[in-house]
Formats: C-alpha cells, sequence, structure tokens
C-alpha cells in the first residue's frame, strides 16, 4: 500500500505531491509513544523530515493494518491519541475482513467517513486525488 501512495503523494508523480508518507514513525505524543504502521505529514506543517528516530509532531493522517492481537489496541487506545493530538484523518484496514474504514477527525473524535471492501479501486481522505488499488491494501498484486 505505501507505493500506492509514495508516488502520488510523496514523490508526486502522477498526483499533488505535499506529503511525508512513513512506514512505522515513532511517535512521541505528550506521554504517549505510538507506532502507527503508516504516518502521513503534510510538507507545509513539516517541511523537513527530522533526523531524530522519533517525531514529536502528530501526523496528519495514520493508517493502522488491524491483527487479531492488536485491533483493541489500535481502536481502543490508539485512535483517541491521535484524535487528541488533532490528526485530520486515520484508516483501519483489516486484512482479515477486506475491509478499509477511512475516519476523519470531528472536534474531540472520528467520524467515519466511508468504508469499503473489495472491489478494484476506491478514493480515500485524505488521499482522494487518486483512486487507491484495494488489491494494494491486501499486499497482492493485480
Amino acid at each position: 500500500m505505501t507505493d500506492e501512495l509514495l508516488s502520488p503523494f510523496q514523490k508526486g508523480r502522477g498526483g499533488p505531491g505535499g506529503w511525508w508518507i512513513l512506514a512505522e514513525p515513532e511517535l512521541h505524543l505528550g506521554h504517549d509513544v505510538l507506532v502507527p504502521d503508516l504516518g502521513g505529514w503534510l510538507r507545509e506543517r513539516l517541511p523537513v523530515l527530522p533526523d531524530e528516530a522519533a517525531l514529536t509532531l502528530a501526523p496528519d493522517w495514520v493508517c493502522e493494518v488491524i491483527s487479531p492481537a492488536a485491533s483493541r489496541i489500535d481502536r481502543v487506545k490508539k485512535l483517541p491519541i491521535y484524535a487528541r493530538e488533532n490528526v485530520s484523518h486515520a484508516w483501519i484496514v483489516d486484512p482479515a475482513l477486506r475491509t478499509l474504514e477511512v475516519f476523519r477527525r470531528e472536534g474531540a473524535g472520528w467520524f467515519l467517513v466511508s468504508t469499503a471492501s473489495d472491489g478494484d479501486r476506491v478514493r480515500a481522505q485524505p488521499f482522494n486525488a487518486i483512486e487507491i488499488d484495494r488489491l494494494a491494501l491486501w499486499g497482492e498484486a493485480r
């Protein structure tokens, strides 16, 4: 899935650019240390990637890939922290159910924008400038 987003959003190839997208970034947010599966920062907020091992600036978007062992942690513990830290968008990808849940922060909580399952392509906030091949979400090639 990272490749689906890197070219158009980080490199600006076939998309608008303007993002940093990192796999498993270590986040130090207040007293909490979190590691989302993916994190994305708008370059207008983070012009240069810092040299430190951990980032203290909350991302604009996070993606958590659910595993049976971590589902509760991702949904019950991490999502409220991301909302508290003003992360604008969150994706929950469930490979077992083959679903993508797209959330947008509203106030202190999350609004479910859309849920997608299987099918060919999807447009998902904040990356709705392009269609994403959902097979990439499940780690499959077309």
